[in-house]
């Protein structure tokens, strides 16, 4: 096994799409940086100064490995068996999967990275930050992707938890989560850019093929913002292919027209629980507010009509409420009035808060200092994502 260390404020840049950084199974990544001095990766084009707040697919990005579990293997294998592996996407010789649900592929604390994501072939493609059977031992927080142009985080299986995600400006999907991955996020916040011409859902939720295939993704986030813009894609949060997801704590809002905030597609995906298929039942929902030009998507594999009650018999949701979002992105007035889920109830990751939302008002400023600002979103961190900070002797 092999270890790459990363010290705080080093800024790593790679000059072509077909650059990426692979951290393999067995080997491990501790890119820790602090508050003050994030890590960032990004492209030679950054690093030159041609970079814009349009900019994207200059490199590939990061790709995490793991032996925790998945569900979509190669050669037949029982989906979570030790002998059930998959190569990763964008990639031709780079394996994960297993059945190490604790398996440590390191850490990864106040990290930038910018303007990845890169086309191998159609759909063959690397993301921002995509992890393959990572597992519980892994240290994911204060990561902020920005500008990828596919997915800002793909979550092939595993069974990592995340904590404080940024996502400015993706091309593609936000956060994609597919392969049996079964974890917690809290904290996400989630920008489009705007314009209302480019990215996709802010979370897709799917696996590959066999809408049974165990371990079901079973994906759990607490306390997020979804700013959604992008008419290209016309609903905030995509729930498919047999997915199981609870939402909580969150806000959703759509500028774009005609988009709906929740759609979900499939019969297996509002299957009721079952044991025995590793089913949870249909996608859960609590004080979850909603504000898109509508709220549920209706189509001819789920119904707006179908969805409705699922969201409805939630606690505490709201399909059509008034935003009040400051800065784009800080709950205001309204979003502070609502009644917070005990989240801690739903997974031991999580902690409670007394706030839905990924930013509880003007004075929580966790976002701040460690992120790049933008034409998306900003920050206030006073650097901005077209810039590389001053290099200052330590």
């Amino acid at each position: 096994s092999a270890a790459l260390t990363i010290e705080p404020g080093v800024v790593m840049f790679a000059s072509s799409g077909l650059d990426f950084l692979v951290i393999n199974r067995g080997s491990q990544i501790f890119a820790e940086g602090t508050a003050t001095k994030p890590i960032i990766f990004t492209s030679r084009q950054n690093v030159e100064g041609s970079a814009t707040d349009q900019s994207d697919g200059h490199w590939g990005g990061v790709v995490l490995l793991g032996r925790a579990p998945i569900s979509d293997c190669l050669s037949g294998a029982v989906g979570g068996s030790v002998n059930c592996q998959q190569q990763i996407e964008g990639t031709t010789n780079a394996l994960y999967g297993g059945n190490v649900v604790g398996d440590n592929s390191g850490i990864m604390r106040y990290v930038q990275i910018r303007y990845s994501g890169f086309e191998i072939a159609p759909g063959n493609e690397l993301q921002g930050l995509t992890t393959g059977g990572v597992g519980t031992g892994t240290t994911l927080e204060y990561i902020q992707v920005h500008n990828s142009s596919d997915d800002g985080v793909e979550f092939f299986g595993g069974r990592q938890n995340v904590k404080h995600l940024v996502v400015t400006g993706a091309s593609d999907d936000s956060v994609d989560t597919d392969f049996g991955y079964k974890g917690a996020m809290q904290f996400v916040l989630v920008v489009q850019r705007a314009g209302g011409a480019i990215g996709d859902a802010i979370i897709e939720a799917d696996t590959s093929g066999n809408e049974d295939a165990t371990p079901r993704q079973h994906t759990k986030m607490s306390n997020f913002t979804f700013v959604h813009r992008s008419s290209a894609g016309p609903n905030a949060v995509l729930l498919r292919g047999g997915t199981d997801y609870s939402l909580v704590n969150g806000v959703i809002v759509s500028s774009a027209a005609g988009a709906a905030c929740i759609d979900i597609d499939g019969s297996t995906t509002i299957n009721p629980a079952n044991a025995a298929l590793d089913e949870e039942g249909p996608p859960v929902f609590n004080s979850v507010v909603l504000s898109c030009p509508n709220p549920f998507q209706d189509d001819s594999s789920v119904t707006a009509a179908e969805i409705a009650p699922i969201f409805n018999g939630g606690v505490g949701n709201q399909s059509t409420y008034t935003p009040s979002l400051i800065n784009v992105f800080v709950n205001g007035a309204t979003e502070r009035g609502v009644s917070p889920f005990a989240a801690s109830t739903l997974d031991p990751f999580f902690v409670d808060t007394t706030y839905i939302g990924a930013v509880r008002d003007e004075n929580d400023t966790w976002y701040r200092g460690w992120t790049c600002d933008s034409a998306t979103a900003d920050f206030g961190s006073g650097q901005l994502c077209t810039a590389i900070p001053a290099q200052t002797a330590s």
